[in-house]
């Protein structure tokens, strides 16, 4: 069985990890979007304003989640048991990645239309649904995948926290 504390630090991990990169990449490098580019009109530098400290918000909360995915997987080292084979733990950084994807694009490109996936220079709403599909539900998919492997196998040799320190410190006295 998969330690719960590492797996969801994993999952924590793969969703911060996740919207940080969406918030470097389409909104600052790509500058497809704004966190509020479909509900603030882009056409004034108050307008840009409220953009940009709407786009500080969610880069601080996916910081945030990325910390905390940091402190859980932190706190399952000093615990006993076996660490999840690195295809498992990769699977479900994945998985988190997969289920940012999808739920951010469900809730503010279709829900709240708060942005779209292309807002400027103009809206292309093939993308929004694109989104849903590449790296939404394919991360999914593809974590799921990597992450339920056989329990044989799925379990690394070595052990955590305790166990291999326990080990270790007495086997050279």
């Amino acid at each position: 069985m998969i330690n719960t504390r590492i797996r969801t630090g994993a999952l924590l991990l793969g969703i911060g990890l996740g919207a940080l990169l969406d918030g470097i990449v389409l909104h600052q490098l790509l500058q497809w979007h704004s966190m509020l580019s479909a509900a603030v009109p882009q056409d004034s530098m108050d307008a840009m304003r409220i953009s940009m400290a709407a786009d500080g918000m969610f880069n601080a909360v996916a910081w945030l989640v990325t910390l905390a995915g940091v402190w859980t997987l932190w706190s399952a080292y000093g615990r006993p048991g076996a660490l999840p084979a690195t295809r498992v733990f990769v699977g479900y950084l994945i998985l988190g990645w997969g289920w940012f994807n999808l739920v951010e694009g469900v809730v503010d490109h279709h829900f709240l239309q708060l942005h779209h996936v292309r807002d400027l220079p103009e809206h292309v709403p093939a993308l929004d649904w694109l989104f849903l599909l590449v790296p939404g539900a394919s991360f999914i998919a593809a974590g799921l995948a990597l992450a339920r492997v056989k329990a044989e196998r799925a379990i690394r040799e070595r052990r955590a926290g305790y166990e291999r320190r326990g080990t270790g410190a007495t086997a050279g006295r």
